[in-house]
This record gives C-alpha cells, sequence and structure tokens, in this order.
C-alpha cells in the first residue's frame, strides 16, 4: 500500500494553514488599527482637552471671600468692621467615596469641629446639592491646636484645609444691636432672586437689618486662589488667583455717642421699650434703640435652637424684637396733637373756643362715663389750655364730634393717615410694621366675620382721640408725626444710611431719600399745637414742666400714658408710658419719642429717657424743676 512520506502535507491542510494565518494576521492588523486610531484620537484630536482636565486634576481653585465693608457712624466712627478667623474647610471631591476610609476621615473631622460624622455628611451634601464643586466651611474660629494637628495630620484628612475667613467685629458691643442685623451665607432660595445672580453657595451676605439694606455695597467681590495639589488632595504650591475686592463701607446717620446714651437711659429702667431721635427736618436717624437688647456677636457664630428661642420668648420680653419700628401699641395722649389738628382742620373747634372740662364726659345717650386721668377737673380751657394740662375730656367731646359711624373714618382718621400712621414709614431696615388706625369700617368689617363681638360705636372714636382703644403705632411712626407738626407739613422719610465709601474713604454715594409727601398743616392750628406742647413742658402746671422747666433749650412735649388692657388670666397690664419732644421749640431740629411697657406715667419714666437723649445732643445739662403748685397729673 501506498504509504505518505513523513514531513509532506496535503494540499488541504496547506490551505487551512493559510487561512489561519491571514485570519490571525488580518485580527491583529484591525486590532492594531484600532488601537493606533484610539491613540491618535486622544493624543491628537481630544489632546487639548484631556490636557485640561488633567491640569484640573492636579490644580485646585477656591473661592476667596472677600472682606465686608465696615459701618460707619455720622462721624467716620468704625460701629462694625472685620475680624479674621482661622476656618476648617473641605472639598467634597477629594474625600473618599462612601466606605471605610470616608468614615475614618469623618471620625477624626469630627472631634476637631466638634460635630458628628453624620451631621458632616448633612453639611456637605446640602452644600453639594446646589453648587457640587464649592468648598463647605464647617467650623470658623478654629483654635491654634487644632490648625497645628490638621498640618502635622495633613495625610490622614485629604480635601481638608483651614482657611482665612472674616467675622464680623462690633466695636460698641451690644450697642446699636438692632440697627446692624447680621450676615449668613447664602440660601438657596437667595441663589434664585435676581440681587444674587453673581454669587455661589458659600458666600456671605447680610441677613437682616443694615446688613441686609446695603448688603449689594458692604459685600464686595469675592476672588480665587488656584493651588497645585497632589492625587490626594494635599496642596504642593501656589498659583497666580484673583484677589478679592473688598466691600465698600456705609456711613450711617447715627450718632454713636447719642444712640450710647439712648439706650443706657433707655435700660436703666429695666423694662421693655423703645426710642427714636430724629431730625426733624430730613429724616436723618440720629439714634434707634431697643429694650431688651442683645449682643450681635451671638450671630458670628453656630446659634443654637435654645439661644434662639430665648432671643424671641415673650418671657424675656423678645430682645430681638425692634420695638421702634416693629411695635404696635396705644399711644396715649400723644395722640392728641393728631386730634387737635383734625380738629381745627375740620372746623369742629377754634383755637380760643372755650370748653369745661368738669373732669367727666358722657355722650348723649351713652351710659359710659370718660374721665379724666386721675379724676382731675380743668373747668373752662381752650385748644392750648388743654394741651398742656393733657385733658381728656376736652378731647374726648372733640372724638365724639368727628365719629362717622357708617363711614371709612372721620377727620381724625384721615389727619392720621396723612401724618403717616397706619402705614409702613420706609425706613431702610427690613421687616417694620405698619400699624393700625382703627375706622368704621375695619371694625364693622371685623364683625361681619364673627372676629369682633360688636360693631363701630362712638365710643371707639372717642378712645382713639386720646391714644387708646384700637389705634397700633410705633415711636418712629409718631416722631414723623410730630416732625410734620414742627416743620410745617412735611412727612420725611426716615434713613440710617448717609453715604457709601470706598474703603479709602472716597465718597461714592450720597443717599438722601426725597420726602414722602407734603401735607398742608394750617399755620394757625400748627402755632396753637406747638404753643400747648411747648407750655406743657416749659411752664409751670405742664405736664414734663418738672422735668423740662429748667433746660436752657425751650422743649415742646407731650406726656402720654396708655392702658394695655389685661393679660390672659385677667389681671391688668400697667400703663404704658410715652414722651414725644420737639426742640428748640421755636424752630425744631430734633424730635424725640420715647415709649417704655409698663412704665406707668409718661412724665415720671419716658420724659426722663427724652431728657437725657435732649442733653446729649445739645450738650446741655437739664435739672429737674420744682414746681410750686399743682403739676398735671400725666
Amino acid at each position: 500500500m501506498y504509504r505518505h512520506r513523513s514531513g509532506e502535507e496535503t494540499p488541504a491542510r496547506s490551505a487551512r494553514l493559510s487561512r489561519r494565518v491571514a485570519i490571525v494576521t488580518g485580527i491583529s492588523v484591525a486590532i492594531f488599527s484600532v488601537v493606533f486610531l484610539r491613540l491618535w484620537y486622544l493624543q491628537v484630536l481630544s489632546g487639548d482637552e484631556y490636557r485640561e482636565l488633567a491640569n484640573d486634576n492636579r490644580v485646585r481653585e477656591v473661592r476667596v471671600p472677600a472682606p465686608r465693608g465696615d459701618i460707619l457712624d455720622r462721624d467716620g466712627k468704625v460701629l462694625v468692621t472685620n475680624r479674621t478667623q482661622l476656618g476648617l474647610q473641605v472639598v467634597p471631591d477629594d474625600l473618599p467615596k462612601a466606605g471605610a476610609d470616608r468614615k475614618e476621615i469623618l471620625r477624626g473631622l469630627s472631634a476637631v469641629a466638634g460635630m458628628t460624622p453624620q451631621r458632616i455628611e448633612s453639611e456637605i451634601e446640602e452644600v453639594r446639592k446646589i453648587s457640587p464643586t464649592s468648598p463647605v466651611i464647617l467650623k470658623r474660629g478654629l483654635g491654634a491646636g487644632k490648625v497645628f494637628f490638621l498640618r502635622e495630620n495633613q495625610n490622614r484628612f485629604p480635601g481638608v484645609t483651614v482657611e482665612r475667613v472674616f467675622t464680623r467685629d462690633y466695636r460698641q458691643g451690644t450697642i446699636g444691636a438692632h440697627l446692624f442685623g447680621n450676615v449668613g451665607e447664602v440660601t438657596a432660595e437667595q441663589l434664585k432672586l435676581p440681587r444674587y445672580s453673581s454669587l455661589e453657595q458659600g458666600d456671605t451676605v447680610g441677613q437682616s437689618g443694615i446688613e441686609y439694606e446695603y448688603d449689594r455695597f458692604l459685600r464686595g467681590k469675592p476672588g480665587s486662589s488656584r493651588t497645585t495639589v497632589d492625587a490626594l488632595g494635599r496642596p504642593k504650591g501656589e498659583l497666580r488667583g484673583e484677589p478679592a475686592r473688598a466691600g465698600d463701607s456705609v456711613r450711617l446717620t447715627i450718632d454713636a455717642d447719642l444712640q450710647a446714651a439712648g439706650e443706657a437711659a433707655l435700660g436703666s429702667f429695666g423694662l421693655p421699650g423703645a426710642f427714636v431721635a430724629m431730625n426733624a427736618d430730613n429724616g436723618e436717624v440720629l439714634a434707634l434703640g431697643s429694650s431688651p437688647t442683645f449682643d450681635p456677636a451671638i450671630f458670628t457664630r453656630s446659634i443654637t435652637e435654645s439661644q434662639y428661642k430665648a432671643l424671641v420668648s415673650r418671657k424675656n420680653d423678645a430682645p430681638l424684637a425692634n420695638r421702634a419700628i416693629q411695635g404696635a401699641y396705644p399711644t396715649g395722649s400723644i395722640f392728641k396733637v393728631i386730634t387737635a389738628t383734625a380738629a381745627l382742620d375740620g372746623g369742629l373747634i377754634t383755637p380760643e373756643e372755650i370748653v369745661n372740662d368738669p373732669g367727666v364726659f358722657q355722650a348723649p345717650g351713652d351710659t359710659r362715663k370718660f374721665k379724666n386721668a386721675g379724676d382731675a377737673v380743668f373747668g373752662p380751657i381752650n385748644m392750648n389750655d388743654a394741651l398742656k394740662v393733657s385733658s381728656d375730656v376736652y378731647f374726648y367731646k372733640l372724638g365724639f364730634e368727628a365719629d362717622v359711624p357708617k363711614g371709612r373714618g372721620g377727620v381724625i382718621q384721615d389727619w392720621a393717615s396723612k401724618l403717616g400712621l397706619g402705614e409702613p414709614t420706609g425706613i431702610d431696615l427690613p421687616a417694620e410694621t405698619e400699624g393700625l388706625v382703627p375706622t368704621p369700617a375695619w371694625r364693622n368689617r371685623l364683625f361681619r366675620q364673627k372676629l369682633t363681638d360688636r360693631r363701630w360705636t362712638a365710643g371707639d372714636n372717642i378712645n382713639l382721640s386720646v391714644g387708646q382703644g384700637d389705634l397700633q403705632a410705633n415711636p418712629l411712626q409718631m416722631a414723623i408725626a410730630y416732625a410734620a407738626i414742627g416743620n410745617g407739613g412735611t412727612i420725611v422719610r426716615p434713613h440710617l444710611a448717609q453715604g457709601v465709601e470706598s474703603v479709602t474713604g472716597e465718597p461714592l454715594q450720597d443717599i438722601e431719600p426725597a420726602p414722602k409727601r407734603q401735607v398742608a398743616v394750617p399755620e394757625a392750628a400748627r402755632q396753637t399745637i406747638m404753643t400747648g406742647i411747648r407750655r406743657a413742658a416749659m411752664e409751670e402746671g405742664g405736664t414734663s414742666y418738672p422735668v423740662f422747666g429748667n433746660f436752657k433749650i425751650p422743649v415742646a412735649g407731650k406726656t402720654g400714658t396708655a392702658e394695655r388692657g389685661v393679660t390672659e388670666s385677667g389681671l391688668s397690664i400697667p400703663d404704658q408710658a410715652w414722651y414725644v419732644a420737639l426742640a428748640p421749640a421755636d424752630d425744631p431740629e430734633i424730635v424725640v419719642a420715647v415709649t417704655i411697657e409698663r412704665g406707668g406715667f409718661g412724665a415720671d419714666s419716658a420724659a426722663p429717657v427724652t431728657a437725657r437723649i435732649l442733653e446729649q445732643y445739645f450738650e446741655q445739662p437739664i435739672t429737674p424743676a420744682v414746681a410750686t403748685g399743682q403739676a398735671a397729673t400725666e
């Protein structure tokens, strides 16, 4: 049989081998081509893009906060500035992903930041929802020991750095706390607003007070720093960045010494209250305070829930409330100048017309009797007599005659509104209240809605005529009303800011808001009222003569003692004291309004506080006057 010799291949086997070699070669060429094309794509077509990504991976850019501008008083004294602190900052992208390493780092940070790992994780997640690349500041005011610890153990804390941060510094302590407000990180809701469109999560903005109203000037412009880092996010070197631009300074109309004097005088009574001192012609607020006060520095660090509750608790008389612009009080007899203006302008009475004051007023068909304070009897008096001694009966009669039971209100309501009550004043502070001027339409509407137990009666207008009943006003509103009487009818727009300056003191912008409106106060009425309240302060027998009778600067002032009703448990609330003064009486420069809750007679508490403010303003002492006759009771 024929046998195939060793080493020889059949044609079929040789063909199969050739095909396999060709296939392998083809596959190799294809793979090589793919790899080649991919490398060419990465290195040639996409080289610049990946080079930038590589640089980004080794260069860390951090937003640098701008120092906020200073807040100055009218003479340039620094009231609020900055101090530098060290802040514990985390770059979330440099932390390990979820796992044992991340937990270990957060446990270490917990001891440094004084926060639980869960709280740290929560803080990081909150920021990442809004701005995934923004660093997170966990703690401000890091002590030197913790700073050294972090630097010595940097390998244990990738993405964790210590950065310089700015904190507000209140040079006058608690003085002016209700004016300045506080700053804080911009919130997610605020970032949606046009005024914060240029900001990012982590930036600081004004949240209340002057800090909020003039934030656009104070906050400056953030910069950036660029640092090279290794694979673990550890800094290796500094690159050139963009410096931050410091905020501009805001100069206030406030006189720091007058502010301090007013707060000291008000605080000496240990009762809730407020005061305003204002230029009677242009609305510049020279001082404005509220008691009790608080330390504004409490907002420069994390505030606990219990601390915040203490600031707003009624048990503590709500220190955070700014009673000068947020109070809602009956005003007592200081309202009488408004009733007098309305009665004279409305033709209800003439300045010299005599009204007999027997000590009690009873409206026709009404069984109720309205008496003078202290059961005083003043007999025959005209208008400026009535203002001097603060006759309630005189004004009860005017209130009854001015009543319009079915209308929106009579002349008293009209003039109260003209003089600025029942509306926001427009002061450059947030959250002021507008108060209330009660009218028949208002009360009758409440009655229809079953929100009150009765309709409007003449008694409501009688009470309104002496600042009682449902009237709600605050010291700033009353200061504006008196200023209009003093200046001849200009309803000023109160303001705290005088201008904006650069960090070098260069004036950038003046702030001089125009008056809200002009009202036609009849000159005869104005003279009658000014004479009456001047006599009340400077003439023996006037309600505040014992306080101001010896003052070298003539004062036109009016006391007020407002009843506050009863508590929920039925106990009577002590009367609220008021005083408003214009000085000098013949050409007023300044108006001062003071109220003290539970302060009793206005002459006993509110008037002495006013005296301390005027002493400071005029740099003249005020010594008590000794009356030889019987003084009025209020």
